[in-house]
């Protein structure tokens, strides 16, 4: 029997959105690249870090605020922006919403299937995402769009690469839902009637149309028109990136950030925020995981601009370990999608707070009083010597009052 109440886990969301979702659609949200190894190492090496425990003393107050690009958030989590959420009827509205009433922002994709000033609506906090993809006239357009509807903030998608497909059969998406595509995929979606008749009850149908990705010329193209676009456009030089930040005039993340002369090459440009990440798994399969390219590229930082990790984060615990190596906050993906397709804005309210939850029993493992205070002294990764390795002489452990 299908569950109906409050979800209990980012799995927990994961196991529902898959009853819910055809095939195709399902598969696509799942994404990934040849035999999926960014997606498994994400998680796997976020898994091999465990935390320095203690007893006693536990901290009272716990401090989860933090500000990233000049916001407030409550705690240090960001929704990450992600393509098409033509999932449910105005689903990044209710993502984002979801993410004010937590106190934190939400990252609209370039290809996502509501336009910004909706999404704003839903959140004012709202970062706008922008990919390389078309002529530079084109481009600028955008930027300008995004700057004056009232982004709070541009993020610039720096590592999309047109790569070989899964290992799997993902199945196909129509390039536009019109009478003919309805028939041709009428049996992959008939066992799936929650889905579908949440669209109808709103009088819709599902849309692959991209209102971001669109110009004067082309106001509403389709998802497969801008991913032509991007991945025929030679991607932006770091003389553009700087062009985007002067162009756009407000605060700008450089995401997909992996290498530390890379980051150093992107504060050089000026931008506020660098985020590392693999793109969940979605372009290289032989990329290195995110968390373990981070400590590197935060010691590159050096605290001159704000750094965010993207990718596998399933837990409130992942949280905080990405901060414990270098981390102001984590950018969470495809563990709200999930959420949002099971229970919608509900679900993305409760996924943030199993979260939030998490982040709070994390620190209180470490007896870490603030997020601010998280050090690499808080945790063990697999490349450091355990207890019961260290000489009595060179371990202390690490106090906090």
């Amino acid at each position: 029997m299908a569950q109906t109440g409050p979800l209990t886990s980012v799995a927990d969301a994961h196991r529902r959105a898959r009853r819910r979702l055809p095939r195709p659609v399902y598969f696509a949200c799942i994404g990934g690249r040849g035999e999926g190894n960014v997606i498994r190492r994400n998680m796997e090496d976020l898994e091999n870090i465990v935390f320095r425990s203690h007893v006693g003393d536990e901290p009272e107050d716990l401090n989860l605020e933090t500000r990233i690009m000049g916001q407030h958030l409550s705690m240090p989590l960001l929704l990450s922006p992600i393509g098409a959420q033509a999932l449910r009827p105005d689903a990044e509205a209710q993502a984002a919403h979801a993410a004010q009433k937590a106190g934190t922002t939400f990252g609209l994709s370039n290809v996502a299937s509501q336009g910004l000033p909706e999404v704003l609506r839903a959140n004012p906090n709202t970062l706008a995402q922008l990919y390389w993809g078309g002529p530079k006239d084109e481009i600028l357009e955008r930027v300008h769009r995004y700057r004056d509807q009232g982004a709070a903030g541009l993020i610039v998608t720096l590592d999309w690469s047109k790569g070989p497909g899964t290992d799997w059969d993902p199945g196909k998406i129509p390039a536009k839902v019109n009478l003919k595509a309805m028939a041709q995929f009428a049996p992959a979606v008939a066992p799936y009637p929650t889905w579908l008749l949440t669209f109808l009850l709103r009088g819709q149908l599902p849309t692959l149309h991209v209102p971001q990705f669109g110009t004067r010329e082309n106001p509403n193209p389709t998802f497969v028109e801008a991913l032509d676009a991007i991945e025929s456009t030679t991607q932006p030089t770091w003389q553009d990136v700087a062009w985007i930040k002067e162009e756009f005039g407000g605060p700008v993340m450089a995401k997909g950030i992996f290498d530390p002369d890379d980051a150093r090459r992107a504060i050089d440009a000026g931008v506020d925020a660098i985020s590392v990440s693999n793109h969940g798994g979605n372009t290289v399969d032989e990329k290195q995981s995110a968390i373990s390219a981070l400590p590197t590229v935060a010691k590159a930082v050096n605290g001159q601009v704000d750094v965010l990790m993207d990718g596998g984060v399933r837990r409130g615990s992942d949280v905080v370990k990405a901060m414990a190596l270098g981390a102001d906050a984590v950018m969470l993906g495809r563990a709200y999608l999930w959420a949002l397709i099971a229970r919608g804005e509900v679900g993305v309210s409760e996924i943030l707070q199993i979260f939030k939850d998490g982040i709070k029993q994390s620190l209180r493992t470490v007896r870490v009083e603030s997020v601010h205070d998280l050090g690499p002294e808080h945790v063990i990764t697999p490349h450091q010597p355990r207890y019961w390795e260290l000489a009595p002489t060179e371990y202390t452990a690490p106090l906090t009052s």
